[in-house]
């Protein structure tokens, strides 16, 4: 508590609740073998637990996220390839872009910041037209994209496709690569 100002510091409150120290990119090497072309973490021999050798490290969580116990602490398989090949742990999230979050070949991982991320978010399970950005009103098939944190309507079509593809003209003139679209475009 700040005797003058009467306040509490709440920095050390935020801090994790762990003492453990987060694993470090020498460390990570020394305890998992990492392929970029699979994004499989493997076990190297580490002391009394060699029985795991080999092995294929983590589990996949309840979310669909591979994630790995390093020395006491739970990672997700995306940082930690992240830090196996950049050296550090991303500043920000890590994005998978073909949005299997199993799926941690580096060449499938970017970093993103939040709102990145969610625009590469895919349709809603509660969606009824099958496509990202299109739903029913008024007689109509409207495509939608949201602007600045507001929810903008790009028209109304007389088909869920036709109202698909213009929802992925404007999420890639809005959103650029971390547009998630409707249907695949090569040159991207």
């Amino acid at each position: 508590m700040d005797a003058e100002k009467g306040t509490a510091d709440i920095s050390a409150s935020a801090a994790p609740k762990t003492s453990r120290p987060e694993v470090t990119a020498e460390r990570l090497r020394q305890v998992l073998s990492y392929s970029p072309e699979t994004g499989e973490f493997r076990w190297n021999w580490i002391g009394k637990f060699n029985r795991f050798v080999g092995k294929v490290a983590g589990c996949i969580n309840g979310h669909g996220y591979r994630i790995i116990l390093v020395d006491g602490r739970i990672y997700g398989a995306h940082r930690l390839a992240w830090m196996y090949v950049h050296g550090a742990l991303p500043v920000h999230q890590i994005d998978h872009i073909n949005g299997i979050r199993s799926d941690n070949r580096i060449a499938n991982l970017r970093e993103a910041t939040l709102i990145e991320n969610l625009r590469n978010k895919g349709r809603n399970s509660n969606n009824k037209s099958g496509y990202k950005g299109v739903s029913f009103k008024d007689g109509k098939w409207r495509a939608c994209i949201c602007r600045n944190g507001k929810n903008t309507e790009i028209g109304r079509y007389d088909s869920p496709a036709e109202a698909a593809r213009a929802y992925d003209a404007a999420a890639l003139a809005t959103y650029g690569r971390f547009a998630r679209l409707n249907f695949q475009v090569d040159a991207r």
